[in-house]
């Protein structure tokens, strides 16, 4: 049986899973994974067959590495994450040498999904769930409305970057913080209103911010998988609670936002909605066009996302499926050598 090839660019470091995942799948399907990163020792290359170093570059010419790539290697299935949109953009490059991309091809919702300002403006008018009420700001006045108009609705606030990704630029606005005591505790989110407003004041523009009510129930993250089509084949539900435990846990309303969200936007293979609770109303944080950094954990709930997009991208038969029940479940590091007498025991080079 032939092998089917498999290709991440740079991934997080769960792709180490994704790719375990892969290679376990329940079909018995043989296959072989490649991956690139610009640190040849990434984790997330520990998982593949073949690892070569990526080189720093963007656009087009990005775009090309990977095809040449795919090429060089007879990729059957390439996983981008990053510069999707570039690879987006360029799709019918990969399509022309046989590759088949887990990628969305709508390139205005991709667009829009990564510009979180400009996404909450959609799904506002598709009406298809809550979200926070917030605004797109960049300057320090603009912040400084803002902040009071949501404080005048009974609102904490917290604000973050429209384009970005996880955590990163996430602040919490907190007048009773105490700085000394931070100093020698945990670095923390919170920042006053005055700190915030004199750090923005200090540039005329700044790139843009999402001033925004502090959603503070419950966070969800639904790990979603469609066909090639958008038509939706399940969606887990999965939450923190407490330390290290995740729970993936039936929740009926959770489910249907994802259904709705699929019949809308189509949204090809992986993605992932982002809901956090203000009392008893799910609202939306975001949505991720891709395989969540928490996927490995939701697969535990007996579905193997990762294989599934890829062999509904290769023209199998997925049928639409549920999980059994409620799971809960946990995580360990696990240590793993590296270089043994100075030998490296990483993934051979690609040639």
């Amino acid at each position: 049986m032939k092998k089917v090839n498999i290709y991440f660019n740079r991934w997080f470091s769960v792709a180490y899973h994704y790719m375990n995942l892969l290679r376990n799948n329940e079909d018995g399907i043989p296959v072989q994974i490649f991956a690139t990163h610009p640190d040849i020792r990434h984790m997330s290359l520990q998982g593949a067959d073949f690892a070569e170093t990526e080189p720093a570059l963007k656009g087009i010419e990005y775009v090309q590495f990977c095809v040449d790539f795919c090429r060089r290697n007879e990729i059957d299935v390439f996983i981008p994450r990053l510069h999707m949109l570039d690879i987006a953009l360029h799709v019918a490059m990969f399509d022309a040498i046989g590759t088949k991309v887990l990628v969305c091809r709508d390139l205005d919702l991709l667009e829009s999904i990564m510009d979180k300002g400009k996404f909450y403006e959609n799904v506002s008018e598709q009406g298809i769930m809550s979200i926070p009420d917030y605004h797109v700001i960049s300057t320090a006045e603009q912040f400084k409305d803002a902040y009071e108009d949501l404080v005048a609705k009974g609102h904490r606030v917290c604000f973050k970057p429209t384009e970005t990704e996880g955590g990163l630029g996430f602040r919490i606005i907190d007048n009773t913080r105490d700085p000394l005591q931070e100093l020698f505790g945990y670095v923390t989110p919170l920042i006053t209103f005055d700190d915030a407003y004199r750090i923005l004041a200090s540039k005329e523009t700044f790139p843009d911010l999402m001033v925004m009510e502090l959603l503070e129930g419950y966070e969800y993250s639904i790990d979603c998988l469609a066909d090639e089509n958008g038509k939706l084949l399940v969606a887990v539900p999965r939450r923190k609670v407490g330390g290290r435990l995740r729970l993936m846990e039936h929740i009926p309303e959770l489910e249907e936002i994802a259904a709705r969200v699929a019949e809308v936007y189509k949204i090809p293979f992986n993605f992932n909605i982002q809901m956090k609770y203000n009392g008893d109303i799910p609202k939306l944080l975001e949505i991720n066009p891709r395989m969540s950094g928490g996927l490995h954990m939701s697969c535990l709930s007996g579905i193997n996302f990762p294989y599934l997009a890829v062999k509904s991208a290769l023209g199998g038969e997925v049928q639409p499926m549920n999980f059994e029940g409620d799971v809960l479940a946990s995580h360990l590091e696990q240590p793993m050598i590296m270089k043994i007498n100075g030998q490296s025991v990483i993934p051979d080079a690609v040639n």
